[in-house]
């Protein structure tokens, strides 16, 4: 039940905050699609802790500022890099070890890799990520292990 109750506030927070307009019909209008949404998804039984995992919730907020933060980093570095042209630019491929035992920890380290700039994700296998980078420093940083220790952290507040 708490699942549903934490859905329907993130939707009724969603609309009011997409919407702009507060007119009476509007809001019915809302209203009325947030209910029969919820209906739905209760009906077809997808509201659990993987679809709303609200143990996540306050302490992920630590690690989405230290995520900004990189990203914002990598956005830098990668701006760099094209303003020097072609030859400072080393495309890598690589295998990194995840050291994260469940899916939604392997799949946040995975997220967390491609929203960076200049890498990508391209698969998942067992505890092993294909990589491509833009730049042959940020496989060395991912192979450093930082962002893997932060997801796994997370991953056990879980």
């Amino acid at each position: 039940m708490r699942y549903t109750i934490s859905l329907s506030l993130g939707l009724v927070v969603f609309w009011l905050l997409n919407s702009g307009y507060y007119t009476p019909l509007i809001l019915s209008l809302g209203a009325v699609s947030i209910v029969v949404v919820v209906y739905i998804v209760h009906r077809m039984n997808v509201v659990d802790h993987e679809s709303q995992p609200l143990d996540l919730s306050g302490k992920i907020l630590v690690y989405y500022v230290w995520l900004i933060k990189e990203i914002i980093l990598a956005n830098i570095s990668v701006v760099k890099k094209i303003w020097l042209g072609k030859g400072s630019i080393s495309p890598t491929l690589a295998t990194i070890t995840a050291s994260q035992k469940t899916d939604m920890g392997k799949v946040i380290y995975a997220n967390s890799i491609t929203l960076t700039p200049g890498t990508v994700t391209i698969s998942i296998d067992a505890d092993r990520l294909i990589v491509h980078a833009l730049i042959s420093e940020n496989i060395q940083s991912l192979k450093a292990g930082e962002m893997d220790r932060r997801v796994s952290k997370l991953e056990k507040l879980c």
